[in-house]
């Protein structure tokens, strides 16, 4: 068992993207669900399902483009379990200049960095994408 899900579920992406694997299979749960919600939205991934039965599987359909680099540059988790981050909406990072996305949990749920700016919502920065 891993004491932090979230940087596994980020770590199992990355070494699927560089391994070039189509899709990647992992224990699922309803926040990791929710920021690969955020990743699809923002067209970092093709499409993802989660079954219902025990445990949870999480089924990522990773995204590359005509070459077959993929849409996922780089992964950062940035608030842990040892140190939380926490941001402001006015502190909420502008990832690469605008070419990456923050994801932050906040108290309308799971959100983009754009999204939680429009809503003007700040939260915990769980982790940047790029």
């Amino acid at each position: 068992m891993t004491s932090d899900p979230i940087s596994d579920m980020l770590a199992r992406i990355r070494n699927a993207l560089k391994a070039g694997l189509p899709s990647v299979e992992l224990p699922g749960s309803r926040i990791k669900g929710e920021i690969l919600r955020v990743m699809k939205e923002e067209g970092y991934i093709t499409d993802f399902t989660m079954t219902n039965g025990v445990p949870r599987v999480l089924s990522i359909e990773l995204k590359y483009n005509d070459d077959a680099e993929p849409a996922i540059r780089g992964m950062r988790r940035e608030s842990k379990p040892g140190l939380r981050k926490f941001c402001g909406v006015q502190d909420i990072p502008n990832v690469l200049g605008g070419m990456g996305t923050a994801v932050l949990s906040t108290s309308g749920g799971i959100l983009s960095g754009k999204e939680a700016r429009k809503r003007k919502l700040g939260g915990e920065l769980i982790c940047t994408i790029w």
